[in-house]
């Protein structure tokens, strides 16, 4: 039942991974059968307590040890690990000696909670830890004892930002452990790359991984085999084919940090290699009238908006009004697929993408949003016209399209590594959907110290200009009250920036953070736990980042989280739910909510605004108003449940990215 990481080889010829067999989908409908029998089994935590119990029971052991002592007991189980492997009996001394040297080196001893967690963690579980538990701690045992046991391990984070402190704050204990640490980061040189690589333990984002396995694949891709490569290198043949160039060693083991965000919210976004740009021409006069025929639709006669999901749909009037409007524009316009889709494109650019909410303008230049993070992101653009339609909405200049070299999902890239597993605050949502697409069970795991979160109720208001006035009354009370700290999570940059105004006009020092501040995130996020600080944050913008909180903060009720709307993930709100009353500390949570959040779809914006207009006390009427708003909530969270399995059915049909092993490298 149990699955263990085991070493397999880990040279940059020999690459090994997972092969993803024809028949996946017979797989996912085996999990899905077994949903309701084996993943509960695998799932209890109770299957790891006995192995806590025999690992506690060695502490009083090794602290007696001295330090020679404790190296050398290092070395053996170490030497054994090589030989034998995971085995149970050297598993738990592993897992007590990690815990011994993070005491010494760090001065924190994991609690039995990160114990269990780091069990369910190498075993092949997602380990759903609850938001301030310490994950970063939580991860060496799994990672470390993986690497002791010759696995080249992957520690997968979010950003380079965590990346590099998860690795600096944890480097003492692999360094007592005789590992190597590698980091690999935006804009690290092709030398520098291969030797983090080379590390036993490789810290990494999941963009920097998935885009290095895709350049890795395009310099393979003209060989046939791995016994060609070798000869290649051994009489010196390689310089030109770019085998000098190769990075990873394989897909052997990876523990994925926020494995909800990296799985799910991420999985439908694909990961492109491009080529050098490649101007077409008439490119640009053709996007300039694809904009300037959508500006003389009318909606809701050629064309309806559907925000809940993102959808435009052109009506038949509409198509043929397209078609009339293009005679004579030129060649480009002639095939009907072609001329609707850029209609489309050119109605998506102007109706269902903003400004300051899915994308900023910085000198010139359209970059993309983060809608579930809220940091920019400088290196994507989007496809098939759209970023340049919003470009010429920007009134910038429009970039030229580049060609595609090699293209992959990160739902696809995960699932060839041999041993997959990760961490998170908030997995029961997705708990069905980590099952059926990766096997993976969620183990939740209890906290150290019980939660002490106070929930202060819901206020949905009419408009949006009413809860932002709620909002800021509700700052002016705690001031006035208290000298507790607040944090206000918002939904987009726009509404960040409309808030802080607000603030400002009533005198209200206060930090933003959004995707213009995300340089100084780590900075502004740890100080939102001083007395009388305000902090206005987009979506999760800071996630990672502990809040420490002053004394007099934590004396007076700890962190107050206000949460402005519901996003399109319930996980989400949680996760800004989290960020108060970590470990054992104080805190309290409210929402303030309107009824013209986007959230709302148009046929249940009808239905809440009678139930709010309806006689009924205060109390009654918000908890009303809030089930329907979570109903809304819930039909757009099974509407990308949709689209993440339509996404998978499509790779593999098209079998577009084949792994290593396919292609018998």
């Amino acid at each position: 039942m149990y699955s263990r990481p085991s070493r397999l080889p880990n040279s940059e010829l020999e690459r090994p991974q997972k092969s993803i067999a024809k028949s996946e989908r017979m797989v996912r409908w085996w999990n899905t059968l077994t949903s309701y029998t084996s993943r509960p089994i695998r799932s209890s935590v109770w299957f790891y307590r006995p192995l806590l119990w025999r690992t506690k029971r060695l502490e009083s052991e090794l602290e007696a040890l001295s330090e020679q002592e404790l190296d050398t007991r290092i070395e053996v189980n170490k030497r054994q690990l090589h030989r034998d492997g995971l085995t149970t009996k050297l598993l738990i001394e592993c897992f007590a000696l990690i815990r011994e040297v993070s005491g010494r080196e760090l001065g924190m001893w994991h609690f039995d909670s990160q114990i269990l967690g780091g069990l369910a963690i190498l075993h092949g579980n997602i380990g759903q830890m609850q938001t301030g538990e310490g994950k970063t701690l939580t991860a060496t045992l799994p990672v470390a004892a993986a690497a002791m046991a010759g696995v080249p391990t992957h520690v997968v984070t979010v950003n380079d930002y965590l990346t590099e402190r998860d690795a600096e704050l944890m480097n003492p204990v692999y360094t007592r452990l005789g590992l190597t640490v590698g980091v690999v980061i935006q804009g690290q040189e092709l030398a520098e790359r291969q030797d983090n690589y080379r590390c036993d333990i490789v810290y990494c984002t999941n963009n920097e991984l998935a885009f290095d396995y895709l350049k890795d694949r395009i310099e393979l891709a003209s060989t046939d085999s791995a016994i060609q490569l070798h000869a290649q290198r051994a009489f010196g043949s390689h310089t030109d084919s770019g085998i000098n160039k190769l990075m990873l060693r394989g897909l052997h083991f990876a523990v994925v940090d926020e494995a909800d965000g990296v799985f799910m919210d991420e999985a439908s976004t694909p990961l492109i290699i491009s080529g050098e740009e490649t101007p077409q021409e008439g490119q640009e006069l053709m996007y300039q009238q694809a904009y300037s025929l959508v500006e003389q639709l009318v909606e809701n006669e050629d064309f309806r908006v559907i925000k809940q999901p993102r959808f435009i749909e052109l009506t038949v009037v509409g198509k043929q009004n397209i078609e009339k409007m293009t005679e004579g524009l030129g060649a480009l316009w002639k095939g009907q697929v072609r001329r609707l889709e850029l209609a489309r494109q050119a109605l998506t650019a102007q109706y269902l993408f903003e400004r300051d909410k899915h994308y900023l303008v910085d000198d010139g230049k359209v970059i993309i949003i983060d809608e579930h993070t809220g940091r920019r992101m400088p290196d994507r653009t989007w496809e098939r016209g759209l970023h340049q339609l919003i470009e010429i909405k920007e009134h910038c200049e429009l970039s030229n399209p580049r060609s595609t070299l090699a293209s992959i999902s990160f739902q696809n890239f995960f699932r060839y590594y041999h041993h997959l597993s990760g961490m998170t605050g908030t997995a029961d949502e997705v708990k069905s959907e980590f099952w059926r697409i990766y096997g993976l069970p969620v183990v939740d795991i209890p906290t150290h110290k019980p939660s002490k979160r106070k929930q202060l109720g819901t206020t949905v208001h009419r408009t949006d200009q009413d809860k932002w006035q709620s909002v800021v009354d509700r700052v002016v009370d705690f001031q006035s009250q208290s000298e507790r700290a607040i944090l206000i999570g918002t939904q987009s940059l726009r509404s960040s920036e409309q808030l802080s105004s607000l603030l400002e006009f009533r005198g209200i020092p206060h930090q933003v953070l959004n995707a213009k501040q995300d340089q100084e995130e780590a900075e502004i996020v740890k100080a939102a736990g001083h007395a009388n600080r305000v902090t206005i944050a987009t979506s999760m913008a800071g996630r990672g980042t502990d809040i420490k909180l002053d004394d007099e903060v934590e004396a007076e009720g700890g962190l107050h989280v206000i949460i402005t709307g519901l996003h399109d993930s319930s996980r989400v709100d949680r996760q800004l739910e989290g960020r108060c009353a970590r470990q054992g500390d104080r805190g309290s949570v409210e929402f303030q909510l309107s009824l013209e959040d986007e959230v709302i779809n148009h046929k249940w914006a009808k239905i809440l605004l009678t139930i709010y207009q309806f006689p009924l006390s205060k109390r009654l009427k918000n908890k009303l108003l809030l089930r329907g708003i979570r109903r809304c909530q819930t039909r757009i969270e099974q509407q990308q449940e949709r689209m993440r399995k339509e996404l998978l059915v499509r790779d593999e049909q098209q079998q577009e990215v084949l792994s290593f092993s396919e292609r018998k490298v």
